[in-house]
């Protein structure tokens, strides 16, 4: 029985090292979106080398400081949207005044101009991610 649990707690310990690498480098991906450029969950999910795992991007997000070095306001949904739900505890309004305090509009519905606005990476940004991130 001690073995079972104690294989079931490095089983849990593994599962929690693999999120926690994955966090990280979707946070070493989102800190690269410039000032004044918005990207999509599933655009950093692609880059991050999670592709198809918007919602893992979301999760990420979800957890970083407001205040933090992350610039967790410059993702926003596939729509051109600032995703909207009731457990951000107000902070939908809180991205849309620090999107417009970079000079990124956004309508009534909270939407922003892809055209004006979307982040591509360069090839050079491109190099830096596959350099942080081991991959490509």
């Amino acid at each position: 029985m001690g073995r079972q649990s104690s294989q079931q707690s490095d089983e849990a310990e593994q599962a929690k090292q693999a999120k926690q690498n994955a966090y990280d480098k979707i946070y070493a991906v989102v800190r690269l979106i410039p000032f004044g450029k918005v990207a999509t969950y599933g655009q950093i999910a692609e880059l991050a080398g999670y592709g198809g795992k918007a919602r893992l991007v979301g999760y990420a997000l979800f957890r970083v400081a407001e205040d933090g070095d992350i610039p967790w306001q410059r993702v926003i949904n596939a729509k051109g949207q600032v995703s909207e739900s009731v457990f951000r505890n107000g902070s939908d309004f809180f991205q849309r005044s620090l999107l417009e305090a970079e000079g990124i509009e956004l309508d009534d519905k909270l939407t922003v101009d892809f055209k004006a606005c979307r982040w591509h990476p360069t090839d050079a940004e491109l190099a830096i991610i596959d350099e942080l991130l081991g991959q490509r």
